[in-house]
């Protein structure tokens, strides 16, 4: 049987320790060989039952960061494109005339991307029949969509009525 370096290295500190700890024992005094005290037991004994642990501020705030992550089922961004859970505005959304709805709401998302071109390629035209809706933007927090629905608000007054902030599946390029 042939044995590799690494196990060769692992058999040789076992036979070391085979023939180390009787003759380590030995030498212990009387008081010094008793069974050793469960670990447990022994911090009960000391503590009073109450253990106090010591974490240095950085690792608990990462500790804490991350715990928050779980909790709120935020995932860390790798690179390229991540899809999560954010928000968009709806700047559009309609089911009475069928026969321009599709045409209406691509005309609304054009609007939007001429007026502000940061949002060119975030416009969402889509069907969920029998409506058709166009949504713009990617925000990860509520408070970012709210302040660009401000924005879009004031730039086209006459659809004001109709937009408003909605939960959605976003798109966020790393």
């Amino acid at each position: 049987m042939r044995l590799r370096a690494a196990d060769r290295l692992f058999m040789t500190a076992v036979m070391a320790g085979i023939t180390l700890f009787p003759a380590m024992a030995q030498s212990l005094s009387p008081e010094q060989q008793q069974e050793p005290a469960n670990p447990v037991e022994m911090i009960e004994e000391t503590s009073g039952g109450n253990v106090e642990i010591d974490i240095p501020d950085s690792i608990l705030e990462d500790i804490l960061k991350e715990e928050k992550k779980k909790a709120t089922g935020e995932r860390p961004l790798v690179p390229g494109i991540n899809k999560m859970s954010g928000y968009r505005i709806q700047v559009f959304s309609d089911g009475r005339n069928q026969h321009s709805l599709e045409s209406r709401a691509r005309a609304r998302g054009s609007a939007i991307v001429a007026r502000f071109p940061k949002y060119r390629g975030q416009v969402y035209t889509f069907s969920s029949a029998p409506n058709w809706y166009a949504r713009v933007g990617n925000f990860r927090s509520q408070g970012e969509a709210a302040a660009a629905l401000a924005e879009l608000k004031r730039a086209f007054p006459q659809f004001a009525s109709e937009m408003r902030v909605v939960r959605s599946r976003i798109v966020v390029v790393k």
